[in-house]
């Protein structure tokens, strides 16, 4: 199984890199970052809340229902003729029920990263998170996800190099934050490296995932 970065590098993931950009009229290379960031944590951060019984049932009920995978079939009518509200508001949901109060410290870490503000983020991952969990949706049609064991190894799969010590740590740090964004204080030392900082795409993950 392919990782959830390998996917933002294939054709696939340059629809969506550029549909997400159009429609919410930022730069292409800023969306990438912030895509090539938010997405690992995302991940991470659903992979937690499968960890309980009661998260994994929910979950599965919305990859085998609303987030089925169909989306994934007409990007192009997706981002046509600008993103439908409905995409947004539903991405505003994902983003709540996965990242509670740390949303507001995510999208302040990820913002100061990538050079856009954390409103600008905060518009992207309402566009991604639908289509996120389309490809959370598809995988698991293909792969008979059916009990809570499947879906951790589905996400862990995705999530590639689960066991790097330094990317967990990161995504751990990220996501045990308060929320009150002293986590950029927190993450901005260990992301850079004590000041090598990383150019490109994956300029703060890239290293962390092997890329």
């Amino acid at each position: 199984m392919t990782g959830i970065l390998d996917l933002l590098n294939s054709d696939l993931g340059k629809t969506i890199i550029s549909g997400v950009s159009g429609s919410t009229g930022t730069d292409q290379n800023k969306t990438s970052s912030v895509l090539t960031m938010a997405l690992p944590v995302l991940m991470k951060a659903m992979e937690r809340n499968a960890s309980t019984p009661e998260g994994a049932q929910g979950l599965m009920g919305a990859l085998s229902g609303k987030h089925d995978g169909s989306i994934l079939d007409n990007l192009s009518g997706l981002f046509g003729g600008g993103v439908d509200e409905n995409v947004k508001t539903d991405g505003s949901k994902i983003l709540g029920y996965v990242l509670g109060n740390k949303q507001q410290g995510v999208e302040q870490v990820i913002g100061q990263k990538s050079g856009l503000d954390a409103g600008s983020v905060a518009n992207i991952l309402k566009v991604a998170a639908p289509i996120l969990m389309g490809v959370l949706g598809k995988q698991a049609k293909q792969n008979n996800i059916s009990s809570q064991n499947d879906l951790g190894g589905l996400l862990g799969g995705l999530l590639g190099g689960n066991d790097a010590k330094q990317e967990q740590g990161f995504l751990e740090k990220i996501l045990d934050s308060d929320g009150d964004g002293s986590v950029i204080d927190d993450v901005a030392g260990m992301v850079l490296g004590g000041g090598k900082k990383k150019d490109g795409i994956g300029g703060l993950l890239g290293g962390l995932f092997g890329k």
